[in-house]
């Protein structure tokens, strides 16, 4: 697997993780915000779903073997699992931060997927960094 494909295995990883961690905050949010980020949660979990399976996808299509266990998955991913004792505010910050590993990891991605003039796995990437960035600019303006 060359650099820009184990760069694509990874955000399988970290959407792996990324998925279960949603849930996580959409199950045990609690607080003033409640509702707003209950729905959000399970539209991120719902999109991260979306992406998870297009990134594996594309390495199938690759001729690859995405990352298919959650061992795989936190043995590989940047992320770091929820405790389950997050507040709302550290629920909020987490995917922030999260997305912000996300994001980094995939302009690496791209930049390498350009190298190898795979233009698919570009523009997969780029429409993904596109949500990504969008869901940034939403939830740093929420805790501003």
């Amino acid at each position: 697997m060359n650099n820009y494909t184990h760069l694509l295995n990874r955000q399988v990883a970290n959407f792996g993780v990324l998925y279960t961690k949603l849930h996580n905050f959409h199950w045990f949010v609690k607080g003033f915000q409640f509702f707003q980020l209950h729905e959000l949660f399970e539209r991120l979990y719902d999109e991260v779903t979306e992406h998870f399976d297009a990134v594996a996808e594309r390495l199938l299509m690759l001729d690859l073997k995405p990352y298919a266990s959650l061992k795989d998955f936190l043995a590989n991913t940047s992320l770091q699992e929820a405790t389950g004792k997050e507040e709302l505010l550290d629920m909020v910050k987490s995917t922030i931060a999260d997305f912000e590993v996300v994001n980094k990891e995939l302009a690496e991605l791209i930049k390498g997927a350009q190298d190898a003039a795979d233009e698919v796995t570009v523009d997969l990437a780029l429409g993904i960094q596109s949500s990504i960035q969008k869901h940034l600019w939403m939830l740093k303006s929420t805790v501003k």
